[in-house]
């Protein structure tokens, strides 16, 4: 069965780690944010696609939840004695990703290629695409003013309310290649457990991806990021009550209104059911906690194409 994933970073990636020990890596496409992407002392860092890449590969920092496992910091440390930015964590396996796709990049290769070359070094089956290879970039309007998406989100600690996100470059985004043709070919459309508004949102603001999940003839699923109501990190449940109206599985469904048949929640929202409307609720347990849980989710997801 042909799947697509989208995906943001962290929660994104634990889910698609599970998708693919679900099923044949092969057969897996992760259309990932580039949102958040930035450029951080001379290197571009795509925090999502690393994130998924890292996961993929089995090479994700599980207790931290992001960045690569046995990473050291003596790069960021130099940097910090010099005078330099050091808001950004980059650890010392990670720049080694970034220098390498940079000077990629400012060779003329575009992001998907890069990306692609990224994943076969790392060994990863399943195919790992940016949403698009135009700038598309994610900004976050605050009470405090305008700021990037990693600026609010990590130098600022997301502490500012959120009143709107925008996506600078999204009106002449084109989707990157492959991705509309693994949209077209897939069974199983599926919407990873990631933030809606700062992980999926940019993706769907990318007007011909937007309009090719409009049209579909197959299933799509997506997995609240909320349990009980609450996220299980980041800000999630802050930007669903203030830019929704609420926590609850209506709230996150109305993100995706058209655009999914079914939402798959957690135990501890299912008596919030009821508003879901024409969605179909999967009720089951959603938290990623290892590697049973992140395989269990993901093939109560993939399952649900037969319920």
């Amino acid at each position: 069965m042909k799947i697509v994933v989208l995906s943001g970073g962290v929660g994104g990636g634990r889910f698609v780690r599970g998708v693919v020990d679900a099923v044949a890596p092969a057969d897996v496409t992760v259309v990932a944010n580039v949102g958040d992407d930035l450029e951080i002392l001379g290197l571009h860092v795509s925090p999502d696609l690393d994130s998924v890449l890292y996961a993929l590969s089995g090479r994700n920092d599980e207790e931290r939840g992001w960045g690569r496992a046995d990473e050291t910091w003596h790069v960021l440390e130099t940097v910090g004695e010099l005078g330099g930015e050091t808001w950004f964590q980059l650890g010392d396996r990670d720049i080694g990703l970034h220098l390498v796709r940079t000077e990629a990049i400012r060779a003329g290769a575009p992001l998907s290629a890069v990306t692609a070359r990224l994943a076969r070094a790392l060994g990863v089956e399943a195919t790992l695409l940016p949403a698009t290879d135009d700038l598309l970039r994610t900004w976050i309007d605050t009470p405090a003013g305008s700021f990037s998406l990693e600026e609010w989100f990590v130098a600022r600690g997301h502490r500012d309310e959120v009143d709107g996100v925008r996506f600078e470059g999204a009106e002449t985004a084109r989707p990157a290649p492959g991705v509309l043709a693994a949209i077209g070919g897939a069974e199983l459309l599926l919407v990873a457990p990631s933030n809606p508004f700062v992980s999926i949102a940019p993706i769907l603001a990318v007007a011909e991806i937007r309009a090719a999940l409009e049209r579909r003839r197959v299933p799509a699923v997506a997995v609240s990021p909320l349990i009980g109501g609450k996220s299980v990190k980041g800000p999630a449940d802050r930007m669903l009550a203030r830019l929704a109206g609420g926590t609850g599985p209506a709230q996150v469904a109305q993100c995706y209104k058209g655009l999914i048949d079914a939402l798959v929640i957690d135990e501890s929202d299912a008596r919030d059911v009821d508003e879901l409307g024409d969605v179909r609720p999967i009720v089951t347990r959603t938290l990623m906690r290892d590697a049973d849980a992140r395989r269990r989710l993901a093939e109560t997801a993939l399952g649900s194409v037969h319920a």
